[in-house]
């Protein structure tokens, strides 16, 4: 068993805090919000992700994982500390590392024993090195900085804490990367040992390449709009070549969230910074911006919305199964849709407090039904079950107008054509075409 201390409890640092208490070590978790602390003491957590209360609350019982503001607490007598805090995006697009630096000044000025600082938080190549110079510039003891990006989907971050594709550790001083190997034991998960510099860049490259999976597929769904062509039916003959593979071509309305945009766009600043343009990174960005907007154009080539029209925005998340608003398509949608003067109604069973933060002045409701009546167009922009499982009937009868704008192509188009829906979605035809394929 060791003692860990992490600090940060924002997505990151919570789930690697009761995952790692739930293995067996004892872990403190820190932050600065007194608020924060003690809800999460109550045994609540502030972001929503499931299957994490149950766990939460398991592990403060069994003493194994405790929460403070007091940073003697969190960092001394401590055999490893991560640091979990935010790289929010700053000017230019480069990650904004004040936080990182802060922890790495306050654990030298705190700690009372040699120790291992593991960096949980995105950040660029060099950084590990730069904390790493930090906490020997200030104390005596030694702390050999180790790089492990983490790699869990919101949504899915329990699952994949325990059931990953690898586990990244990345460090200059091989003794510390095998004692943070032997951490991860009980996870059973493949492990990567290199240098720092290139556990750094992984996490970038990851990212940036399942973004650029996203922009491209949504190029095709644009060429099939213009050729008559079903993007499904193009991504289903794409992904079973194994060298492709399925996961993330499913086009719509481009992607966001708080790693996606942000990292990528650190990559492009990054690689700036070293000299390089990096040009497909940039496209993909561009494309990703064009993206949010096609909605937005689809309505407009009807002339859907006018002032006064009655609008259903469905979804608020960028994605389902978390309450995470942050770079959201929904946020555009909002925008232009008040611009034209429509009456917004706005639908979420998860997101809507933290959609509140960027628009207080909206209509909300967590019922799909008091979304859909009477309006007169509906926007879907997260896949939830709740909106995927409805049948035709459902939208026409709640709706005055049954016209349907979805950037998640969550229905087949010929049935909700045959349903009676004026159905609009991305980069597929209206037909009720079924693709199937023999064994």
């Amino acid at each position: 068993m060791m003692n860990i201390g992490v600090a940060g409890t924002g997505y990151v640092g919570l789930v690697t805090g009761v995952c790692l208490a739930e293995v067996g070590h004892r872990v403190t978790c820190l932050d600065v919000s007194e608020e924060k602390i003690q809800l999460l003491k109550s045994g609540q957590s502030p972001i929503y992700e499931p299957g994490l209360d149950d766990m939460l609350q398991k592990n403060i019982r069994e003493e194994r994982l405790h929460f403070t503001t007091d940073r003697t607490e969190a960092y001394q007598n401590k055999d490893m500390i991560f640091i979990a805090v935010g790289t929010p995006e700053g000017e230019n697009g480069q990650a904004d590392l004040s936080f990182v630096k802060k922890v790495a000044v306050e654990i030298a000025d705190t700690i009372t024993n040699d120790t291992i600082v593991i960096t949980k938080s995105t950040v660029p190549v060099g950084t590990n090195e730069m904390v790493e110079d930090i906490i020997r510039s200030r104390t005596n003891h030694t702390a050999h900085a180790v790089s492990n990006p983490e790699f869990l989907r919101e949504g899915n971050a329990i699952h994949d804490a325990f059931h990953g594709d690898r586990i990244v550790i990345g460090g200059n001083y091989e003794p510390a990367v095998e004692k943070v190997a032997a951490l991860y034991t009980p996870f059973d998960i493949p492990v990567v040992q290199t240098d720092t510099k290139s556990a750094e860049l992984i996490k970038y490259a990851s990212n940036a390449f399942l973004a650029t999976k996203i922009s491209f597929i949504n190029e095709i769904a644009n060429i099939c709009e213009f050729t008559g062509a079903n993007v499904e039916a193009v991504a289903k003959g794409m992904g079973l070549d194994k060298r492709i593979g399925t996961q993330f071509l499913k086009a719509g309305i481009g992607f966001g969230g708080s790693c996606f945009p942000k990292d990528t766009k650190a990559l492009t600043s990054m690689s700036a910074e070293a000299g390089y343009e990096f040009r497909m990174l940039n496209a993909v960005l561009e494309v990703n911006e064009l993206q949010h907007n096609k909605l937005m154009d689809k309505a407009n080539e009807y002339s859907a919305i006018q002032k006064g029209t009655k609008a259903a925005v469905l979804g608020l998340a960028f994605k389902p199964n978390t309450d995470d608003t942050r770079e959201s398509p929904a946020i555009r949608i909002i925008e232009e849709l008040k611009h034209k003067g429509a009456e917004i109604i706005a639908y979420d069973p998860i997101a809507t407090d933290k959609m509140k933060a960027v628009f207080p002045d909206l209509t909300y409701t967590d019922s799909l039904e008091e979304a859909l009546n009477g309006a007169e167009a509906a926007f879907i922009i997260t896949d939830w079950a709740q909106i995927k499982e409805q049948a035709p009937a459902f939208f026409t009868s709640h709706m005055k107008r049954p016209l349907i704008f979805d950037g998640r192509n969550c229905f087949d188009p010929g049935d909700m054509l045959d349903g009676g829906v004026h159905y609009h979605s991305i980069g597929r035809s209206g037909n009720s075409f079924r693709m199937t394929m023999s064994t």
